[in-house]
């Protein structure tokens, strides 16, 4: 029969300790992961939202054909903020607070004139923390076709 020694009174407990410790550890490593590549994953979408409101901002120029009678078709951009929304929509955070600028840097949204779309998104992490709240910001610009 095996005898079993027993811990001393120091050692005891020392088991449940460093399985805490390293479960925690452990845990924390992995949600910061998961959280990085959140952040990426955000920043992509974003990055994509910003080209896909250029896209639509350089078929829907001045000279598009659903303009007619010299009415210059969305003259603030309010339509490339919506399509930039929607897309915004798929990087599975509360998109509420992201801004949107459409900017003509050429003055006007003519054929050959730049439109630029700016997005800036204060990113909500799963864990607030005030000295690491990033805010992502993404941007894209071309040149109107029609």
């Amino acid at each position: 029969m095996a005898r079993r020694i027993k811990p001393s009174g120091r050692q005891r407990g020392s088991a449940q300790i460093e399985f805490i410790l390293t479960f925690f550890t452990i845990m924390f490593v992995l949600f910061g992961v998961i959280e990085i590549a959140m952040a990426v994953y955000a920043m992509n979408v974003l990055g994509d939202a910003a080209r896909e409101g250029v896209r639509y901002g350089i078929v829907h120029g001045e000279g598009n054909t659903n303009c007619s009678g010299g009415v210059v078709c969305d003259p603030n951009g309010d339509n490339i903020k919506t399509v930039v929304r929607d897309y915004a929509r798929f990087c599975l955070h509360d998109t509420s607070g992201m801004t949107v600028t459409v900017t003509y840097p050429d003055g006007d949204n003519k054929a050959l004139s730049l439109v630029k779309v700016d997005v800036s998104y204060p990113y909500a992490a799963w864990v607030q923390l005030p000295w690491a709240a990033p805010t992502l910001k993404a941007s894209a610009q071309s040149r109107i076709v029609h």
